[in-house]
């Protein structure tokens, strides 16, 4: 039996509770693709206040960004960790590309999940070219057609 624990809380007034379950539905898709049959993730929606203290306090950057990370489990263990999403950095995204703010917040949820999960991406030139950002767009694609029970 799978022991899927998936939280997402919401910061108040930032998104719809249909987008909650969206990103629940999302992070579940993930990780039943990436064969994890169990994990913990919790996934915070959170403002550019919050944010930009956690990207100050943990990557000494002072400025909002789109997600952050935490993988939390130990070699050998199953995932857990802790993924945050900037939701007002994430609609500016989307504003600046013409993409649908919820989408990109489902980009972003898996994106964090691939994280937690160990992927990683360069920094800089080549990022959109890397494995994990192939990775990303593919799950995204399966999930927003409602392949593999999304």
């Amino acid at each position: 039996m799978d022991e899927i624990d998936v939280e997402v809380s919401v910061g108040e007034g930032l998104v719809p509770a249909a987008d909650a379950e969206r990103i629940d539905a999302a992070v579940r898709h993930v990780l039943r693709a990436e064969g994890v049959a169990e994990a913990e993730i919790s996934v915070a929606l959170v403002g550019d206040g919050e944010i930009t203290a956690l990207n100050r306090q943990w990557l000494d950057h002072d400025w909002p960004t789109d997600v952050i990370s935490f993988n939390l489990n130990g070699p050998g263990e199953p995932p857990l960790g802790d993924v945050y999403l900037g939701v007002e950095q994430a609609a500016r995204q989307a504003a600046e590309v013409g993409a649908d703010p919820g989408e990109e917040l489902l980009r972003l949820a898996v994106h964090g999940t691939l994280h937690v999960l160990g992927y990683e991406h360069p920094e800089g030139e080549g990022r959109a070219d890397s494995e994990m950002f192939r990775r990303q767009e593919a799950l995204l694609r399966e999930f927003l057609s409602g392949g593999a029970g999304a």
